[in-house]
Parts: structure tokens; sequence; C-alpha cells
């Protein structure tokens, strides 16, 4: 997940071209997208009010069914939720780890998978909101519980 910081027009071959500077919520690290190729990469306005409501529903839910998978399948399964990049898939890796943690010991990869999703729905809720991702992460916390 990204945050456009500026929009900056460069030379490139010749031709005048537009890009949006991207900053990634995750690692900071600045990338720039031609504006015309912004939609095909997936680049998308900040979450709405009514989607933040449907990602704390999300992560509200108790009830979730574990199976007996070893923990590296379950772990590419979550991967896999992740790479979609939809905020909805990635809170659900959020509240399935969360829960399962209460259960059980989260492998290595789990748990540095837990503290990714919760960065992303951290960061994606502080940006939308415009507050400071501290307030956000207090809030998640309330569901969860601290980490």
């Amino acid at each position: 997940m990204a945050e456009v910081v500026s929009i900056e027009e460069k030379d490139i071959a010749g031709n005048r071209q537009r890009f949006y500077v991207l900053r990634l919520l995750d690692t900071d690290h600045k990338i720039m997208v031609p504006v015309l190729n912004a939609q095909n990469i997936g680049l998308r306005k900040p979450i709405s009010d009514k989607e933040i409501k449907e990602i704390f529903r999300i992560l509200k839910v108790k009830e979730v069914p574990f199976d007996n998978q070893t923990w590296n399948r379950r772990y590419r399964g979550f991967m896999d939720k992740i790479k979609t990049g939809s905020v909805f898939d990635v809170a659900e890796v959020l509240r399935d780890l969360s829960r399962l943690r209460a259960n059980k010991a989260l492998s290595f990869g789990e748990r540095q998978m837990l503290e990714k999703a919760r960065g992303l729905i951290v960061k994606e809720i502080a940006v939308a909101r415009g507050k400071s991702e501290d307030k956000v992460r207090l809030e998640i916390e309330a569901i969860f519980g601290p980490s």
C-alpha cells in the first residue's frame, strides 16, 4: 500500500510524462508510477469511512474456524491474501492470525506476517482518517488486546 506524495513531470525518451510519486507505507520507500499506468497497477483512492467500518467488522468476528494445516501451508494462504492488495483480505489475515495466536504459538513467519498485516491496516486507516498511527493501533488493540 502506498500514499501519493506528489506528481512530477519528467522527460522520458523525448516525451514529457507525468508521474505519481508514491511512498510505500510499509517500508517508506518512494517510487514513481506513470499517471497513465496508475489504474493498471491498482492505484486507488484512500479507503472510505464505509470501507473502514467493514474492516472493523471483519476484525471483530470472534469465531474463526481453523483447520489443522501445517504452519507453512497456513502461511502460504495468508501470503496469497496479502498479495491481493485488498484491505479486506489483509484485515482477514490480521484477524485470523490474532485469533490463532490466542490459541497457539505462532511460527516466526506467522508472527512477522501478523505484524505486517497489522502495520498495513493501521497505516491504511491512519491515512484515510488523517489520524496518527498510534491512535489507530490502539483501536485495533482494543479488539484483540495488546500485542
